[in-house]
């Protein structure tokens, strides 16, 4: 996607080949900074200090983590700790697994002098293949944005609602529940993006509204609460989230206040939509409520804000009593029952394990 104008990616090999550099997600909407990560620690930092999130993006800079631990040490007993030191980062996305296992069995086979070039290569073709399944699922939703656009007088727009960051900051280009909002602005059609703001992060307000802005998609920044409402006055079509986690069974671990949406959503008769990845479902899971591990983080990011001040200076207030106590689960479950459809880069499924089977028969037998 383009940053003032220039194609950008979340996550790179630097010029000079010793190091990545990302965005540091922190900074934004404020200041657009990049960081160079060249050692095992920066990218488990990066991981786990939220400066890349995102479950794709995650397991991508995973993947560039393992590389740059394995090209100055790659004995296996260097890759285990390497391995474990990433995995501890972020408990929920699947994808940082499924990347760490993805490198683990293709380069440890490989000779010792080699290992680090071989996962270096890996980590290139994990992003690429990112940014090829983003345009799948924006190829495989369009059609719902385009038939809801087709049954509206001319000229009116279809709006869309969205919960936290599935944009192309949460991967490595194009993004997940936003690559069919892109794909409908790109074709020409009146796309209309709500915005949740998505506390306590606010990675709605702070990252997806910058991502619109910088796209040119019309988008309005809205409250948490404020998704209920909105359904009810008839005034979203179509609600399309990420996920974190899909259960074999379609169960969606996605940020927190995702479950509210979909409650709100059934509720109102609005489809609401999961764009799920493939390396984003865990097929070994069933229970999603059960099963999944839902990360608490810190308090402060409940009992403080950050933003920008009248003469630009960015600071960080707080905003509860001091004293009170703070709880912050990162993310809910929603039961696959108020799932309209999974948005794959196959296609478009209903959220059960014969709709996931129906598009992924090659891992039916897991």
């Amino acid at each position: 996607m383009k940053v003032a104008g220039y194609p950008t990616r979340t996550i790179w090999p630097s010029v000079d080949g010793d190091a990545v550099e990302i965005i540091d997600q922190t900074r934004l909407p404020h200041a657009f900074a990049t960081v160079r990560l060249a050692t095992l620690n920066d990218a488990a930092h990066a991981i786990r200090a939220m400066l890349v999130r995102g479950a794709p993006l995650i397991g991508a800079t995973a993947a560039w983590g393992l590389w740059l631990a394995l090209r100055s040490d790659p004995s296996d007993s260097a890759f285990n700790h390497a391995r474990a030191t990433l995995l501890a980062t972020r408990p929920t996305a699947v994808n940082l697994r499924w990347a760490l296992d993805r490198v683990r069995a293709q380069v440890v086979r490989q000779p010792l002098a080699e290992r680090g070039a071989a996962a270096r290569r890996l980590a290139i073709e994990i992003c690429d293949e990112d940014v090829a399944l983003n345009r799948g699922i924006g190829a495989a939703g369009l059609p719902l944005i385009g038939a809801i656009a087709a049954h509206k007088p001319p000229g009116e727009r279809v709006n869309l609602l969205t919960h936290c960051n599935a944009g192309w900051l949460a991967t490595v280009d194009v993004g997940t529940a936003t690559a069919p909002i892109y794909a409908a602005h790109d074709a020409g059609l009146p796309v209309h993006v709500w915005v949740d703001e998505t506390r306590p992060r606010n990675q709605g307000a702070s990252l997806t509204a910058w991502e619109l802005l910088n796209h040119g998609v019309p988008h309005t920044v809205i409250v948490d609460n404020a998704g209920g409402h909105l359904m009810q006055c008839g005034q979203v079509d179509l609600v399309i989230v990420g996920t974190d986690r899909t259960t074999a069974t379609g169960d969606v671990c996605n940020k927190i206040g995702t479950y509210l949406k979909a409650l709100a959503a059934h509720d109102n008769g609005v489809p609401f939509y999961v764009a799920a990845p493939s390396p984003s479902i865990d097929w070994t899971l069933r229970d999603g409520l059960r099963e999944i591990p839902i990360e608490e983080r810190a308090a402060r990011e409940v009992t403080h804000l950050t933003g920008r001040l009248p003469d630009g200076s960015v600071t960080t207030v707080a905003v509860t009593p001091e004293g009170s106590a703070a709880a912050n689960p990162a993310f809910d479950i929603t039961p696959a029952r108020l799932v309209t459809g999974l948005i794959t880069e196959r296609g478009v499924c209903p959220a059960t394990s014969s709709g996931l089977r129906s598009l992924f028969p090659d891992r039916a037998g897991l």
